[in-house]
């Protein structure tokens, strides 16, 4: 059995080493189309700050781990699936076939339609190459402007600020993280980032990046090999609100786009991202996809939903591979569950956190002690939630949402106190979970 894996990320290598550990004598092909050993987007802002160095990014170490495994890593991009011959054409020219394929070439950044974002001093922060690029340019006193607020954003955000840059966010939506957290959540996010020296521009957007032409004098000292008394910043940023900022690096962190475009005409469904069932399968027998390309079914939500979050390509993964191999397992659901550091502040999101139609919900907010809680119900059930600075409550709020815990009595208790989360979750999920169909 041979089969191929498009992507070299978490999802890839993750579905790799699970055929290999229930299918030893099976072919494995892994296709990632960076010239990087496979690494982790997510150790990218520790990477800025100095915490690990580019191997410290790096999934797996050892530079025999791979053939080791007898696990294949080409260097290569996906064209186009052949679901009739199985097989699948690469940007090198070669065609590769398969018994069993893995869809998880992962996502990429969205880039704006911004006049001056494709040129110099702008950059994404998705890739070591990326990094390597801000590393040179986000240094102490540099002026820097990230367009974005969201979790990705944020986590950027952090990185940039510990270089001791000048920073300045701006954020489409009328608060940070918009799509996870609330109108409360995200502007006390928002006032604790301006409390840390981070200037924050919510309900704007970019709409120009100008690179201005440099003065006589500043090309007369280029030109003599001198630096410029003067410097001028090499770019003005002009804002939908009319304002102009100055800076000397632009970074784009406006969401991210499952990488699905060569798999048009192929007969292979996609919405979002690649559709699958409970079992990571695509419409075509024997093609599977996992990661954040992959759209797959969320009881929370009652929804197909692409959640770009590594638990869940890891999950998706592991539940992906053993199918492959002949096993049988499903995806239990799809993880939404978003925990965020901001310069020290930690917050979360869960589930539906802003509710559901003919929902109820209560909010407790300390303003004083930076602290804010949000839950959601359905009927009894905890469907939802954001919190800020209550870290206390993180695992009994994904145990109650992901459990669809039936509260009872307890669901008003929390609507009077929303901080008795741990006991609701201690007298109603702790035997809940052993009744099962009207069975003990």
């Amino acid at each position: 059995m041979k089969h191929v894996i498009l992507g070299a990320g978490p999802a890839g290598i993750i579905a790799a080493e699970t055929i290999r550990k229930h299918a030893p004598n099976d072919e494995i092909v892994v296709i990632g189309d960076e010239p990087e050993a496979p690494y982790s987007r997510m150790a990218i802002p520790y990477l800025l700050i100095g915490k690990v160095g580019e191997e410290g990014t790096h999934l797996r170490h050892g530079v025999d781990h791979y053939a080791k495994l007898n696990i294949t890593l080409r260097r290569a991009r996906a064209k186009h699936v052949d679901v009739q011959g199985r097989a699948v054409d690469l940007d090198d020219g070669t065609t590769v076939v398969f018994d069993r394929l893995l869809i998880a070439t992962g996502s990429s950044p969205a880039s704006p339609p911004i006049p001056g974002i494709r040129g110099p001093g702008v950059h994404t922060c998705w890739t070591l190459e990326d990094a390597r690029a801000i590393a040179k340019l986000a240094q102490p006193g540099a002026k820097v402007l990230q367009m974005g607020a969201g979790f990705i954003g944020c986590i950027i955000m952090e990185a940039l600020a510990m270089r001791g840059v000048e920073l300045t966010v701006v954020e489409m939506g009328d608060r940070m993280v918009p799509r996870m957290m609330g109108p409360t959540a995200g502007t006390m996010i928002k006032d604790w980032c301006e409390a840390k020296n981070v200037k924050v521009h919510t309900g704007a957007r970019v709409e120009a990046i100008e690179r201005p032409e440099p003065g006589i004098l500043d090309k007369l000292a280029d030109m003599a090999g001198l630096k410029p008394k003067h410097k001028t910043a090499p770019m003005s940023v002009k804002l939908s609100t009319g304002e102009r900022l100055e800076a000397d690096l632009v970074i784009s962190a406006t969401g991210v786009r499952p990488n699905i475009g060569f798999l048009e005409n192929s007969g292979i469904i996609c919405l979002v991202g690649v559709l699958t069932d409970e079992h990571l399968q695509t419409n075509v027998p024997g093609i599977y996809a996992a990661g954040d390309c992959a759209e797959a079914f969320d009881k929370v939500s009652g929804t197909t939903i692409v959640s770009a979050i590594q638990p869940n390509a890891a999950e998706q993964a592991r539940v992906a591979a053993l199918n492959m191999v002949g096993q049988k397992a499903e995806l239990k659901g799809v993880t939404q569950i978003n925990v965020l550091d901001t310069l020290g502040l930690i917050s979360a999101s869960f589930g539906k956190w802003d509710g559901v139609p003919g929902g109820q919900h209560v909010e407790l907010t300390d303003l004083a002690a930076g602290r804010h809680l949000s839950l959601q119900f359905a009927g009894d059930q905890l469907v939802g939630c954001n919190s800020i600075g209550w870290t206390e409550h993180v695992g009994v709020m994904r145990g109650l949402v992901e459990g669809e815990v039936r509260l009872g009595e307890w669901k008003d208790k929390l609507m009077q106190d929303p901080t008795l989360l741990m006991e609701a979750y201690i007298a109603c999920a702790q035997g809940q979970h052993q009744f099962v169909a009207g069975k003990w």
